[in-house]
């Protein structure tokens, strides 16, 4: 009976970790949906770019930040905290139009200084929200380990990662399927998600478990922490630093994948953020067709494709993940090219298909670099490893975000597409240099 009660709490915990996090992508990547109505009131694209670059080097740096605070505090508070602040931003940056103009002002109607003053308002509100939207991952990395072995802890990691997928998915579903085509109120985007998700941290509040010993249960890891051998403090600490100085800072392998990273995520980026403008924009679609399009592209693409290319990694490549990725780059590569040459009168499943391919292959490296990270760095090194790649993935928004609304802007969205293609292509041409590299280094 304890064994069984036991497995319940373990998956209670798994769930509820996922349902916290997906309500911080519903929190996060609204954004992404009420972009072409943000055009309506003035907001330009290299605004709306600068607001995606900002919010993701910002969102880096609080991950880092409010990973620290999840380590030495409850894992619960913390999550649960970070929903409610950034519900509470959402809130306002829903209602910042009527803040900074009054209810009967239009930015476009009062001028440039107002158009100004609202788009900044605007940045630092997002800015705010990206900050504390680290308070989500680090309460979950912290809490699993706790809750699963070593043996099973990296199955159901994989399926706590479909939580970034299902969140997306979901803010698109309610927001362009339900709210803007019934109300074409953009502000309905932020204040309707804010109230989602701070029901949400009170469901954490109440469900979150930080431990197994919270409800009398010894840990499933206990065992494999009470075999490990007994060190000095001291001696460990200096043994763990070079470690990491060897296998992470001073290893070309862990470069490579840091650098493909990048261009994965702007990839991965471009296609999520800037999706429904550029279904709208070059594809003649509906803001629900695009929605339609952008929830394929997550739920089916993303999530399949994930599956797809961990069993590949194993079948076919011993488990070499980068190989795999070079071959996922090259499919995205491909798939961008044909997605670019449908024409907007085409019917709509000519769209669907390459674009859900997209997802598809740029969701395999997305998860499998991870994996890459942990096997070439070793995972005794893979925390910090992770957190060096992870700087270089959300640097990313600097191209796929200000970068890409700039030469959108300036040059169209075939210069876009162009540089989609052209990430895409780099990337797995980044990842060539390391194909002779073994499935993991010498530990």
């Amino acid at each position: 009976m304890a064994k069984m009660s036991l497995k319940w709490w373990q998956w209670e915990t798994l769930l509820v970790t996922m349902g916290g996090y997906a309500l911080y992508y519903v929190i996060r990547k609204n954004l992404s949906i009420a972009m072409p109505l943000l055009g309506e009131i003035g907001v330009s694209k290299v605004q709306l770019g600068a607001f995606l670059t900002a919010g993701g080097i910002v969102y880096g740096v609080g991950r880092f930040l409010n990973g620290i605070v999840a380590d030495r505090n409850s894992a619960r508070k913390v999550m649960a905290t970070g929903l409610f602040i950034c519900s509470a931003v959402n809130m306002l940056f829903g209602l910042s139009d009527y803040i900074v103009l009054g209810a009967a002002a239009s930015p476009v109607a009062e001028g440039a200084a107002a158009a100004t003053a609202l788009v900044w308002t605007m940045g630092v509100v997002w800015i705010v929200n990206q900050y504390f939207q680290g308070m989500g991952v680090g309460p979950c990395i912290k809490t699993l380990p706790k809750w699963f072995s070593p043996e099973e802890l990296s199955t159901k990691q994989s399926i706590w990662n479909l939580s970034h997928s299902l969140g997306a998915g979901s803010v698109f579903a309610l927001c362009g399927w339900l709210l803007i085509p019934a109300f074409h109120a953009w502000r309905l985007c932020f204040i309707v998600p804010a109230a989602i998700a701070a029901a949400g941290g009170v469901a954490v509040l109440a469900l979150f478990k930080d431990s197994p010993e919270e409800l009398g249960f010894a840990s499933p890891a206990a065992s494999a922490k009470a075999d490990a051998p007994e060190r000095s403090a001291d001696a460990a600490a200096d043994d763990y630093k070079s470690y990491v100085a060897r296998h992470v800072f001073r290893n070309p392998k862990v470069w490579i994948i840091a650098i493909a990273d990048f261009f994965v995520y702007t990839v991965r980026f471009a296609a999520l953020d800037w999706g429904i403008v550029l279904l709208m924009d070059t594809k003649g679609l509906s803001l629900a067709s695009a929605t339609t399009l952008c929830f394929v592209f997550e739920i089916v693409g993303g999530n399949l494709g994930m599956v797809v290319a961990g069993w590949a990694t194993d079948r076919f490549f011993g488990s070499r993940a980068h190989r795999t990725s070079v071959f996922c780059m090259a499919g995205a590569a491909a798939s961008i090219a044909a997605f670019w040459a449908v024409p907007p009168d085409a019917p709509l499943v000519m769209k669907l298909l390459p674009f859900m391919t997209i997802g598809f292959f740029i969701y395999g490296p997305q998860a499998l670099l991870g994996v890459a990270t942990t096997q070439q760095a070793t995972p005794r090194a893979a925390g910090v490893a992770g957190g060096f790649v992870g700087i270089f993935s959300y640097a990313s928004t600097i191209l796929s975000g200000i970068g890409f609304g700039f030469v959108a802007q300036q040059w169209g969205w075939n210069a876009a597409y162009a540089t989609i293609l052209a990430a895409a292509l780099v990337g797995g041409g980044v990842l060539l240099l390391m194909w002779r590299a073994d499935a993991s280094a010498q530990q």
